[in-house]
């Protein structure tokens, strides 16, 4: 499980707020207990990683470069996986996540790329049409767009490729294109869920959770976090009951944390964390009755989440306010967006009401905050501005809209199995762990990749098989 852009404030802060909320101040989160350790995060060119080379840290169990996927540093050669290693000792593979399939966490373990920003490159591997063929079971997640044709609505390609067709007819993918279907075949645990199967619940990435709530008596309404993974889990254990004498890996991320942490939005990040939270708990509830290993980490930390902020030259308080975060009701790139859907300039009126006391709780704003937001241009940022205007008031602060260096929180259970992890251990030797522990390995899968690498341009592609 990778909770994307979470740091250690992250989880004291989301604590935080729900011991306020419950009134209880020794309450904890589901990863309190879990707690072994602690992971490095830097890649092979920087000390600030970005998610290509912190998921391919993991994937592969090598560090590389900031933007790789899979691939060596130097030579930008493929690195086999833990996915693909798993798929070929005939272990069943899936993947969760609410961000984009093929954006940069999840693509690591099934693709091999240059530049993460080659998403209608990575695309083909999901379905089968790379050098391994199919190496996914189970795929949940966002990002349709680049499963379409360049002409449809939606759609994310560069080139006409319908990859959703291929998907069906030549490699047999049962797909669930919206939340409907989804609900029809999996009713609840009850139904039974085809694989090979691919479902995507949005063109681009999903909803931030705290919006995708508000979305849940509508035609758009998405699948939660814990409901897809618990989907998988039961999916992928029937399957592997009978189709596999290994069982199944699956990664799972909570993908969004990171995306609010990098607008700086301190509710979109605590209710995606929350929503994590909630899959973990229920994530632990079926590894206690299986003999599985469950591992939580994160690639890296954003926003440089501070608990507690100086706003005047003034001797600081000792104080940061959860309370400020009751009564806000969407993200602030939700909100960003209904700024921009107004008539430029947004009105004064429509700005104080409805967003920032009906949507945001704020109702002290100052004339100077208000103008700002008024005189920003139609594609201004809209979600930092108010962002700030919310971390402000709670005290939170924040020192980068990136990613910073910090070791992360490494969580791990059950005990017996996960000794090894205990104490401040490299991200690489989180991915070692894993191929040991599955008795899977990499270099026999990367042998068979580098055998279908051809240079292009002074890099390495990876021959799609179209």
């Amino acid at each position: 499980m990778i909770s994307d852009g979470f740091g250690p404030a992250s989880e004291t802060f989301a604590r935080g707020f729900v011991q306020h909320f419950e009134a209880d101040t020794m309450s904890h989160l589901p990863l309190d207990p879990l707690l072994v350790g602690s992971s490095r995060t830097r890649s092979s060119n920087s000390l600030v990683t970005d998610s290509a080379a912190g998921a391919t840290a993991f994937a592969c169990g090598i560090k590389t470069y900031n933007g790789a996927i899979s691939v060596e540093p130097v030579t930008q050669k493929p690195c086999g996986t833990v996915l693909e290693a798993a798929k070929h000792r005939g272990y069943l593979t899936g993947l969760v996540t609410t961000s984009r399939i093929t954006h940069a966490t999840p693509a690591a373990w099934y693709s091999h790329v240059v530049s993460r920003d080659m998403e209608s490159q990575i695309a083909p591997f999901l379905i089968g049409q790379g050098p391994l063929g199919s190496t996914v079971d189970l795929a949940f997640g966002g990002g349709r767009g680049f499963f379409m044709p360049k002409s449809f609505a939606g759609s994310s390609r560069s080139d006409e490729e319908d990859l959703l067709d291929l998907a069906k007819t030549k490699h047999n993918f049962n797909l669930l294109n919206d939340t409907r279907a989804f609900e029809e075949q999996w009713r609840g645990g009850d139904g039974e869920i085809r694989t090979p199967v691919l479902a995507l619940f949005n063109d681009n990435h999903m909803h931030y959770e705290i919006d995708r709530v508000s979305l849940d008596s509508t035609g758009l309404r998405e699948p939660s976090l814990r409901n897809m993974s618990l989907a998988a889990l039961q999916t992928l254990s029937r399957q592997a009951h009978s189709q596999s004498a290994h069982g199944f890996f699956m990664m799972i991320e909570g993908a969004r944390i990171d995306m609010a942490a990098h607008s700086n939005d301190p509710i979109g990040h605590l209710y995606d964390i929350l929503a994590y939270q909630e899959t973990v708990r229920t994530v632990k509830t079926w590894v206690d009755g299986w003999p599985t290993l469950m591992i939580s980490v994160s690639d890296h930390e954003t926003g440089g989440l501070a608990l507690g902020r100086q706003l005047t030259s003034a001797y600081p308080e000792y104080a940061w306010y959860p309370e400020v975060l009751v009564n806000v009701t969407h993200s602030t790139a939700w909100l960003g967006d209904l700024i921009r859907n107004q008539t430029h300039p947004v009105s004064r009126q429509f700005l104080v009401e409805t967003v920032l006391r009906d949507s945001l709780g704020i109702q002290d704003a100052s004339d100077k905050e208000i103008e700002n937001i008024i005189q920003m241009s139609p594609g201004g940022n809209y979600d930092y501005a108010l962002s700030d205007m919310v971390s402000r008031r709670a005290q939170l602060g924040w020192s980068t809209h990136g990613h910073s260096a910090v070791d992360v929180n490494l969580y791990a259970w059950p005990p017996e199995l996960t000794e090894p992890l205990r104490g401040n251990v490299e991200n690489t030797y989180i991915g070692k762990f894993i191929t040991d522990a599955m008795k899977i390995d990499l270099g026999v899968v990367t042998r068979d990749l580098n055998r279908f690498a051809f240079r292009v341009n002074g890099a390495y592609f990876m021959k799609l098989i179209m």
